[in-house]
Order: structure tokens, then sequence, then C-alpha cells
């Protein structure tokens, strides 16, 4: 009997998720990753390597050295690339001026680098890159000594200018910003800076990869990793409410905001397009104890991920320029593999190309079918959707398993899945194969950005 009750369940389960094609795959995605530059990388790393140190409190007038040096050469960058491709780039500098003891004790104005490739479309929707600037060594408020910061973050920020020379050749429907963040190391006040300035210009964000420590495969210990990349992704909102949450403790959620589906996005574009690097989803906001500028972003109601290397190195963070005991300490330009860190940069680049020509993720999205064999899944249909996926999987599962791709009605029935058992979601599909994140059904899952409660 269980046999025959398993065949049946599996039978209507095929049933269901073979009733409509699979969109094609869009060619863009195919082209991009050849278009990265380990070389161009290298060379942003160095130039940011000579400014001795870009720490949030140093020097800010000088052409040679600090972070003000740093932030020009940068804002110089994007101009040169806008130029490239007809003033396609908007070059804006938002900043605060922060008082924060114990680590930014006076006065300090604090400022971003952002390059804003608007969308042609929808350039209200905004997909964004980011990484921080600054640097340090072991004191954390020494701001004279050399820091080159090579791996943490001027690895960060390469792979944000790169992004924008390879996608600045292309148009897409949404925005693409990339940032050059500053004051992390201080306090994440750069990405506080830049989620204030995402909701005062009103911009829906879809996505912040945040990108910290990605250049270096060699462990404390020795061991190698030039395969792999982690992807942290926060489970449950930063921004959930008590009745959101009393509501997901009840039906399920706890691993699939926005931000979670996320990484599974991310995870896929590279199962497709990087034979040579596989994404490993980390289910916690940031590694263990420590946190990065994405923190800010989801604090503020935005979808947010943060992107690092599989095998950190502790002797090349937050270290000052020593040998101790034949050990080397420092974050210098050797401890970087730029092959690997090209490669992450191509994960980057697949996924703002594929989020930014990809119909919004759908709104409304609510299920319905208790005491029912069936499941009736309910959105908002959307004018530049020609069709959506319905998803489900086993509520155990990590990654979305099954699915049905279906008209843009707004409403399909999936017959014979019962809603007691699997967790669901939409995605919606582009007139030329591009997809969205999958969007699991209610607060849990709604990708528009819910205020911050006071």
């Amino acid at each position: 009997m269980r046999t025959l009750v398993l065949a049946g369940l599996c039978a209507a389960i095929a049933a269901a998720a073979h009733a409509q094609p699979v969109p094609a795959e869009p060619p863009l995605l195919a082209e991009l990753p050849a278009q990265v530059s380990p070389d161009r990388l290298r060379a942003d790393i160095a130039k940011m390597v000579s400014f001795g140190t870009r720490h949030t409190l140093s020097e800010t007038k000088s052409d040679r050295r600090g972070i003000g040096a740093a932030r020009r050469w940068v804002a110089a960058e994007f101009g040169a690339i806008s130029k490239d491709c007809g003033g396609c780039l908007a070059v804006e500098t938002p900043s605060a001026v922060v008082t924060a003891p114990p680590r930014v004790p006076e006065p300090t104005e604090i400022m971003n680098v952002l390059a804003i490739q608007r969308g042609t479309a929808d350039p209200g929707r905004v997909v964004i890159i980011s990484g921080h600037l600054d640097s340090r060594v072991t004191d954390v408020m020494d701001f004279k000594s050399d820091a080159p910061g090579a791996n943490d973050d001027a690895s960060g920020v390469a792979a944000v200018i790169e992004a924008a020379r390879v996608l600045s050749k292309h148009k897409f429907p949404a925005t693409i910003v990339y940032a050059a963040l500053s004051g992390e190391e201080q306090g994440l006040h750069g990405g506080k800076i830049l989620a204030d300035y995402a909701a005062a210009q009103g911009w829906r964000v879809v996505a912040d990869l945040n990108n910290d420590i990605i250049g270096n495969t060699e462990g404390i210990g020795g061991a190698r990793d030039n395969t792999h990349v982690r992807v942290f992704s926060e489970g449950t909102k930063a921004v959930e409410t008590p009745e959101e949450a009393n509501r997901r403790r009840y039906n399920g959620g706890e691993v699939d905001s926005p931000s979670r589906q996320l990484a599974r996005y991310l995870d896929g574009l590279a199962d497709r397009y990087l034979a040579d690097l596989d994404v490993v989803m980390v289910y916690r906001t940031d590694r263990f104890g420590r946190g990065g500028d994405q923190v800010r972003m989801l604090e503020a109601g935005f979808p947010a991920v943060r992107i690092t290397e599989a095998k950190e190195h502790y002797h090349r963070q937050h270290q000052d320029l020593r040998t101790e005991k034949g050990i080397r300490y420092g974050d210098t330009i050797d401890g970087v593999d730029f092959p690997y860190l090209a490669k992450v940069t191509r994960l980057n680049v697949l996924g703002l190309a594929a989020l930014a020509a990809a119909p919004a993720p759908p709104k409304d999205v609510e299920i319905a079918g208790a005491v029912s064999a069936d499941t009736t899944v309910k959105w908002t249909p959307a004018p530049d959707a020609v069709a959506y996926r319905v998803w489900w999987r086993a509520t155990t599962d990590p990654t979305w398993r099954y699915s049905r791709t279906v008209a843009p009605t707004g409403e399909t029935k999936l017959t014979g899945v019962n809603i007691d058992d699997w967790f669901f979601g939409v995605s919606a599909v582009g007139r030329d194969g591009h997809e969205s994140p999958v969007v699991y059904p209610g607060a849990p899952g709604r990708w528009e950005r819910t205020t911050p409660a006071n």
C-alpha cells in the first residue's frame, strides 16, 4: 500500500511539473563570463594598494595617500567607463558626517562612490553590487600605518569596477548601481549611507550583492580552495514584525526570505554558466559573530547577500605588516588569487545581468488549498512578464525542486499537490527568457520593501 501511495504521489508531481515547457536560456548570460579580465582586476587592486592606507579616518586632501585619493580614483574610473559607453553612468558621491565613538570619535565625512546605469524600461527597479574601499590594520583606530587592504576589501571594489566595465556595454530594463563604500571597518557606515540614499531616491531594490573578501584561496592552515565561494543570506527578515513572525512560525518561511532566494538564484546561475565555480550557500546573515555592509541594507528592508571566498586567511586580515616567528602578517597583493577573483566577479556579473534583465519578482504571491488535495497559487500579473513559473519543494529541501510554467493569468491550480506537504513559490519570465528569483508566499517572501519599525 505504501508503495502505491508513493507511486501515485510521484506521478502527480511529475505530471504537474512537466505540464508546460521550460523557457529557453537567454544567450547574453552565456557570453558575459569571458568578458571579465583577471589582468584588469590585478591592476585595480595594485592601484588601490598604492594609496598606502585607505582607513576611513585617513588623509582626504592628498592625491597620493589616504581614503580621499582612493575614492577620487574610483570616481575617475567610473567616469572613464561612462565615457566609453557614451555617458551611460552617472557618478554620485552620497556622504554623511558621522560621529560614532569609539571608532569615529570626531565628526568625519564618510563618502561612498556610486556609478548608476539607469534602466531602459523600469529605472526605479535597482540591482546593486557593492564592496568597501576602506582598509585597516590591527588597531582599528590606526589611520597612519600602511594598510594595503588588497583582499579586504580592494578585491570587492575591483569586482565592482570590473562589473561596471563589462555591463556598461549592454542595456538592461532595470537600473544597476556599482557602489564603492567607505566606513565599513569603523561600523558599517557606508552600508547605512547606501541604504539611506536608496530609500531617499525611492529605489525598489531587488538585490544588493555585497562583495567583501573575495580574492584569497589559501586558508590559514594551508588548505586551498579555488572552486567554491560562499554566499551568506538572512533566513527571516530583519524588519519582520511580531505579527508576521507568529504567522511564519506556524506556516513556515524561515528559510525563504528574498535574501535567501537571491542565494539560491546565484547558486543556479553558477551551476548553469560557471563550470569551475560552485556556490556554497551559508544560511546565516554573515560569518559567525561578524558583519558586513549588507547588514545595514537588510536592516533598512532591502534584500541583500554577502559574497565571500571559501577559505579566509586570518593572518592577512586586520593585521599590521610584519613577520613574527617566520609567519608573515598583512593584507598584501600577493595574497590575492586573480584567476579565482575573476571567477567570483563573473558570478556577480551574471547575477546583476540576470536580475536587471528579468521582470521584477512577482507581487502578492499567495496560496490556498487547506482541506484539499490541490493547491491554488495566485499572484498579480505584470506587463513585462510573458509567463510565470510556479515552484514547489519538500519542506526539508534546501532548494526548489519542481516547477511548472504557466500563462500570465495570475492564478494556477496544482492538481494533486497537497498544500500541507510542500513549500511554494513563483518566478516571472520575460520575453527573452530571463527569469526573476522565486518569491515565497506572504510576508516572509514578499520582495517589496517593508519600512523598519521605529
